[in-house]
């Protein structure tokens, strides 16, 4: 395990063996089999207040296969979920700040052929707060597999199957009227990203660059435009890269690529999954929109983070703000002392992000826990220890 920097007057003990004791152990030369009864290989978790670094440790293994290595702070992850309130909520608070969008404009407003099948009344707002009426998700990269072995071989992962897969998401039937029911959905942070190009003129991978990561100067973060490697003839420097599952269909355990296999067929650039970064990237990002949060930040204003960070009341008793969520009143990933006006998000991968506006405290949690296979999911439990463990050695309880 390494820890580098801590608070000399608080005790993080508690939290360190939690850690290590949820982690595989790595050994120098020695193999390291998975076990059921652990969370994940390894990890890394940072805890900040007030803009400075707390506590910051890493646990376990980097890899398990094709051979063990161990676990570091500077190692990348495949945050998935993560995607949509880091880089698909703040680049839309931005243009909301800027006065180029408002929440509550129909997406009917950007996007041409849009409005159909009962979608004529749904909004950037019923989009964020996951009421849009869209299903969770769909398979998408079959029909983009479909196509590649067929007439339109080398669809798959190009620009051609990102068009595709947008056309799709226009012309589909919802589910339930926007702004009636709450469903988590991919496929409405999908069509969030399609929005974003029309908005900011260029593609999503670009804008990112420009309008998010070079500002605030997050250099370990970006998407892994997998065309782009095919076309320079480059590879991933996968040493530095957490793998996640052994994926069936791509017959290899994933690392360098992301897992979301509609963000893979999309090229690794999508809206709602294929962000690539470290833990110490994440704490900087959620570090600013903390500062924006008090008044104190360049990124966008006081008032567009905390409308963002408010949870919605578009459907009763829904736990989301926009793209951000909130703690349920039970079982709570959060655990029991973060306060309902706190945000947070989860990630399939095992990464996790809670923040404390009002406190200005947020915790990164940064895992490989599908790391060689998805059915561990012991993490369900271990987020909300961890996070109450936390809390606990700060002295909030």
């Amino acid at each position: 395990m390494s820890v580098s920097r801590t608070v000399k007057s608080l005790n993080w003990s508690r939290v360190s063996e939690a850690l290590s004791a949820a982690a595989h152990q790595y050994v120098a030369g020695a193999p390291v089999p998975p076990k059921k009864d652990l969370v994940f290989p390894g990890a890394v978790l940072t805890v900040s207040q007030g803009g400075e670094l707390l506590f910051r440790s890493s646990v376990g293994c980097r890899s398990l296969l094709p051979e063990p290595s161990p676990m570091r702070e500077d190692i990348v992850f495949d945050v998935a979920s993560l995607t949509k309130p880091l880089v698909t909520t703040s680049l839309l608070m931005q243009l909301v700040d800027r006065g180029n969008l408002e929440v509550d404009r129909r997406m009917s407003r950007i996007l041409q052929t849009f409005g159909t099948h009962g979608k004529e009344r749904m909004t950037v707002r019923h989009l964020l707060a996951h009421c849009s009426g869209y299903p969770a998700t769909s398979p998408y990269y079959r029909q983009i597999a479909n196509a590649d072995r067929g007439r339109r071989a080398g669809m798959m992962t190009s620009r051609g199957a990102v068009e595709t897969i947008y056309n799709e998401i226009l012309r589909a039937k919802i589910e339930n009227l926007p702004g009636k029911v709450t469903k988590y959905s991919d496929i409405g942070f999908i069509l969030l990203g399609h929005a974003l190009e029309v908005l900011y003129g260029m593609p999503l991978e670009k804008l990112v660059v420009k309008y998010l990561l070079r500002p605030l100067k997050l250099q370990q973060s970006g998407y892994i435009e997998l065309s782009n490697l095919r076309r320079r003839g480059l590879e991933t420097v996968n040493e530095i890269i957490a793998p996640t599952a052994q994926c069936p269909w791509r017959g290899r355990v994933l690392c360098g690529e992301v897992h979301d296999d509609n963000a893979w067929a999309m090229g690794g650039v999508s809206a709602h999954a294929g962000l690539f970064t470290t833990a110490t990237d994440v704490n900087a990002l959620v570090n600013e929109l903390l500062e924006c949060y008090h008044g104190r930040g360049t990124f966008v204003s006081r008032e567009v983070v905390r409308e963002f960070w408010k949870r919605d009341e578009t459907v009763p008793n829904s736990t989301w703000a926009l793209g951000w969520d909130t703690p349920s009143p039970k079982n709570s990933a959060s655990g029991r002392y973060f306060s309902p006006q706190s945000v947070g998000h989860l990630s399939f991968t095992g990464c996790s992000i809670w923040v404390e506006p009002e406190r200005e405290l947020s915790v990164v949690l940064l895992s490989n826990r599908i790391h060689p296979s998805v059915d561990n999911n012991n993490i369900r439990d271990f987020r909300p220890l961890i996070h109450d463990l936390v809390l606990e050695t700060l002295g909030y309880v």
